[in-house]
């Protein structure tokens, strides 16, 4: 186990209140968990500014009845092929289904695969969530 280093933090009475009610919605077990999680977050997003290497999900929701859409997803896939390490195709109903993609790579070039999916016409929704690989926290 890694060694435990004790501090203290000085807040505002008003501030520390809202950081408390911040807490309790999340869930958390105590302020040491929050304030942890809270510095792993800004650690994962120097990452992305720096460039290193994350890992993330890219989810698109599509209309799979229009007329090449899915063989243009495809085609952007096999583009960016060495970002993709997995994908998934869920229907939702008759005419809507869900694609998940996996992928790891530089923050630019996942950003640059999620762009190229979210403007194809056809597309309803997507959304991109980056996170860290993990080595650097």
């Amino acid at each position: 186990m890694k060694e435990i280093v004790r501090f203290g933090v000085s807040l505002e009475k008003e501030l520390l209140h809202k950081f408390d009610s911040l807490i309790g919605e999340k869930r958390y077990p105590n302020r040491s968990e929050a304030i942890r999680d809270l510095i792993r977050e800004n650690l994962v997003k120097r990452e992305w500014v720096k460039g290193e290497k994350v890992a993330g999900v890219i989810a698109l929701v599509y209309d799979h009845h229009k007329r090449e859409l899915v063989n243009t997803l495809t085609d952007i896939q096999h583009h960016y092929h060495s970002l993709i390490i997995s994908t998934q195709h869920i229907h939702l109903d008759e005419d809507n289904c869900l694609e998940v993609v996996v992928v790891r790579g530089k923050p630019k070039e996942v950003e640059s695969l999620a762009d190229r999916l979210k403007a194809t016409k056809g597309v309803k929704h997507s959304s991109l969530i980056m996170t860290t690989i993990g080595k650097q926290i």
